[in-house]
């Protein structure tokens, strides 16, 4: 009985999303790994080729939320009366300077040797879009790193190839563990997906 009490509990928490195709707007497997985790049903469908260019003049912490709606818009043309989009981008910001994905080794050893000894700033930028409602917004996490040696920083961008992470490194690999030494606000938003903001974004549609 107490198990049918919990069942009809978490139907009834997850009412309110049953009328959405929920689709998350990213190939990355972390951001399929945390939204998984809030015990949503989604699917996955990336559009190629969108413009993720910003405004020179844009401000540092405003930069991934602009992107995130760009790309939102990109999907407008083609989603269904009963989507609901989930874009996202995540900058990494240090001394004013904007690290986004590097293309190779030399520019990752460039942005560890940037973040090395010193606090950055991470943002991630979500936007959740249905056909009647477009929300969007920003989180932003300080993650302060210890010296690193350039022993350490080859060992890990050969060993783990951090292509495809803002900044060059992934909090959830060996860098995180042996270079993080301090943490000022969401975990999971340094790994790429604010959920905490999105769950509460995504029970706000009950209003």
């Amino acid at each position: 009985m107490v198990g049918k009490r919990k069942s009809i509990r978490l139907v009834v928490m997850f009412e309110h999303l049953k009328p959405y195709n929920i689709i998350l707007a990213s190939n990355s497997p972390r951001r399929r790994e945390l939204l998984a985790g809030l015990g949503l049903d989604f699917s996955v469908n990336v559009l190629p080729n969108i413009d993720e260019s910003y405004p020179p003049t844009l401000p540092s912490d405003n930069v991934a939320e602009h992107i995130a709606c760009k790309k939102a818009e990109a999907y407008k043309a083609v989603m269904h009366p009963d989507d609901l989009i989930i874009t996202a981008d995540t900058v990494v910001i240090v001394d004013n300077r904007i690290l986004g994905k590097p293309h190779n080794a030399e520019e990752a050893i460039d942005m560890l040797k940037a973040i090395s000894g010193k606090t950055h700033r991470v943002v991630t930028g979500v936007s959740i879009t249905t056909s009647t409602t477009h929300r969007h917004f920003s989180v932003a996490t300080d993650v302060t790193f210890a010296s690193l040696s350039d022993e350490e920083i080859e060992f890990y961008v050969t060993r783990f190839k951090p292509f495809d992470k803002a900044g060059a490194y992934g909090i959830q690999e060996w860098i995180g563990y042996i270079g993080v030494t301090s943490l000022n606000g969401s975990y999971y938003n340094v790994m790429g997906l604010p959920v905490q903001r999105i769950w509460k974004e995504l029970n706000a549609l009950k209003q």
